[in-house]
């Protein structure tokens, strides 16, 4: 017997039960069902419910099941999908209303891959306009809201994924990132995840009628979130399965070899310019004891062009933005959209002709840099932002909105530019909001970015525990 409700079971016990007999996949799947029903109209995380069309796959996986056994590790359990990455049929609109329309032939490959390890996609969930900001609102749908309160961001550009997964619908969440967009809303409500490196994850959309530019290729990620860490391992072993659409992608095992001896941990507090609020102070000293604690060798040292590395990857990523794309988002942007644009280009010069050119070219200083420091510190443990979670339309409240939110976050979008992996787990409870920290690892040891995840999160405890004990 379940002792609990069915939609609040992680992915883990959920697949298990599964596979064991003790609940079936229509079971599980109508309690995302229900719970989506209940909790979506005030939170407007799903925007495009697949109810029916779930329900039908559940019970053609209970026939499965009962013919042959699980079809995978993940056999019905009930997942969403971010809006702006094709599914056979669905709309993809990037939270554009001129995109609307946008029908995709086939779904990306990483929607296969979930599928064929038997999740069962229950709705797809919003994004802001070209996912693009680190809040979730847009013309076409309208804001995401945060399960914590009403004041708060829901993160962005995964805002939706982030609000659906924590408020129970659904047990994973997929999401992408290309300067924070799963660490955002991880950190902004609580959630865990890991942004992969690049090659990890594949990624590509039928219906583009045109190759992204060269820096978001390399940028922008597939990944997941969810309500516990061992969730996130348990997604990710399937969400990487090998596809050829993807020019970067390296099929490399999920587990990578033990490492002899403790691991060494790179760990700083530097915010730069920015003032280190005082939870985000305490969440990384918390982080730090519960690494120490579980055998882990933390030492207190600066990272090598941190500062560097972002500001230039983001003036380049605006650079190429501006090349390609500025057209489009002139064009169908909202006037909110616009305005926060020109304060991005403000804040970050974009880069234009050779210094374009040489800003790509220092990216490869960058990185060598970095992996050279990770010979000796495997993982480093950072801040993702320097204060708590933001008022949810702080971004458009002007530059200093934009500095605050997007400005400050030289933690996320430099291991974008890098193409380095990095988790987020929270770490602190703040004035009723969870506070997330970062951890950063080598290339292709995501496992041990969750590794060190799974410590910190033994010690602070599920955030999720926390917004299903005020539902009861």
């Amino acid at each position: 017997m379940v002792d609990r409700p069915l939609w609040q079971l992680s992915a883990c016990d959920l697949a298990a039960a599964i596979a064991g007999k003790k609940i079936s996949a229509s079971e599980a799947v109508g309690a995302a069902v229900e719970r989506m029903a209940g909790s979506n109209p005030k939170l407007n995380a799903v925007v495009d419910d697949m109810s029916v069309a779930a329900m039908s796959e559940a019970k053609a996986l209970d026939a499965a099941m009962a013919a042959s056994g699980p079809v995978g590790p993940l056999h019905g359990v009930p997942v969403t999908i971010k809006e702006n990455i094709d599914q056979t049929g669905r709309a993809t609109p990037n939270g554009v209303t001129g995109f609307k329309d946008v029908i995709a032939p086939a779904d990306s490959p990483v929607v296969r891959n979930l599928k064929q390890a038997g999740a069962v996609v229950i709705g797809r969930t919003n994004t802001p306009e070209f996912s693009f900001r680190a809040t979730t609102d847009n013309e076409l749908h309208g804001r995401t809201f945060s399960p914590w309160n009403d004041w708060a961001s829901s993160g962005g550009s995964s805002g939706g994924a982030s609000s659906a997964v924590m408020a129970g619908m659904g047990a994973l969440a997929h999401g992408n990132d290309i300067g924070g967009s799963l660490r955002y809303p991880a950190a902004a409500t609580g959630a865990a995840t890991v942004k992969p490196g690049l090659g990890r994850t594949p990624a590509y959309n039928p219906s583009a009628p045109a190759e992204r530019g060269l820096l978001a290729q390399l940028m922008s990620v597939q990944g997941l979130i969810a309500r516990e860490v061992r969730d996130v391992r348990l997604g990710m072993q399937s969400l990487i399965a090998y596809d050829a659409h993807d020019p970067w992608m390296v099929p490399m095992p999920f587990e990578g070899p033990e490492l002899d001896g403790p691991i060494n941990v790179a760990f700083t507090r530097n915010t730069f310019e920015f003032d280190l609020h005082p939870a985000v102070g305490q969440a990384l000293e918390t982080a730090r004891d519960a690494l120490s604690d579980a055998g882990y060798a933390v030492e207190e040292v600066e990272p090598p062009l941190l500062r560097e590395a972002a500001m230039d990857g983001m003036s380049c990523l605006f650079g190429e933005m501006k090349a390609m794309m500025e057209a489009d988002i002139r064009r169908l942007g909202s006037a909110t959209i616009n305005k926060i644009f020109d304060h991005y280009h403000d804040y970050f010069t974009p880069f234009e002709g050779d210094e374009l050119l040489k800003g790509f070219a220092r990216r490869s200083h960058y990185v060598r840099e970095w992996l050279l420091f990770m010979e000796k510190y495997p993982l480093v443990l950072t801040p993702f932002l320097p204060a708590p979670t933001y008022e949810w339309d702080r971004d458009a409240q002007g530059p200093d909105g934009v500095k605050e939110v997007l400005g400050a976050g030289l933690y996320s979008y430099s291991m974008n530019y890098m193409g380095l992996p990095a988790g987020n787990i929270a770490a602190n409870y703040n004035d009723g909001l969870p506070v997330g920290i970062q951890i950063v690892g080598r290339r292709f040891r995501e496992d041990m970015i969750l590794d060190a995840c799974a410590a910190i999160e033994q010690r602070v405890g599920v955030m999720a525990e926390k917004l299903f004990a005020r539902d009861a």
